[in-house]
């Protein structure tokens, strides 16, 4: 049930990342910072597509996503439609990684060391949703602050 719940979470934050990028009135403004700001909301997008993939992509789902993360924070100007197609593929690899995930696995260790030490997968996976929502709270606020 939890892992349910979990994919559930992940998917719904998924979808609201996606309208996000889609709301901008601007799609340029999709990769403006300021003094304040320093990521823009297409940087946080590659970000948490970026580790979605490869946390729950390829270490759980064993999808062979090799991640790039300096280019998250590097590349700009990347076409809206692309964000919205990266983070629709990144719905499809969290369905099919969930489509025979059990409870029982969430007690089991999580197969890297992402921490200071090993931690199981349930708090791996719970990190990463908690993580999802905190920059998707960004991109919300990105985007009402600086798509004038």
């Amino acid at each position: 049930m939890v892992t349910q719940v979990l994919r559930t979470f992940y998917v719904r934050d998924l979808k609201k990342l996606k309208q996000e990028i889609a709301l901008y009135k601007n799609e340029a403004a999709i990769w403006i910072t300021s003094k304040e700001i320093a990521n823009s909301a297409g940087n946080l997008c590659l970000h948490l597509v970026g580790n979605l993939n490869t946390y729950i992509g390829a270490t759980l789902g064993h999808t062979g996503y090799i991640r790039q993360r300096d280019i998250e924070f590097s590349v700009k100007n990347i076409p809206r439609q692309e964000l919205l197609q990266k983070i629709e593929g990144t719905i499809d690899v969290i369905e099919k990684t969930f489509e025979n995930f059990s409870d029982e696995q969430l007690e089991k260790e999580f197969p890297l060391l992402v921490f200071d030490k090993m931690s199981t997968t349930g708090y791996m996976l719970i990190h990463l949703a908690t993580h999802l929502g905190y920059h998707l709270g960004q991109v919300n606020y990105h985007r009402r602050l600086l798509d004038n």
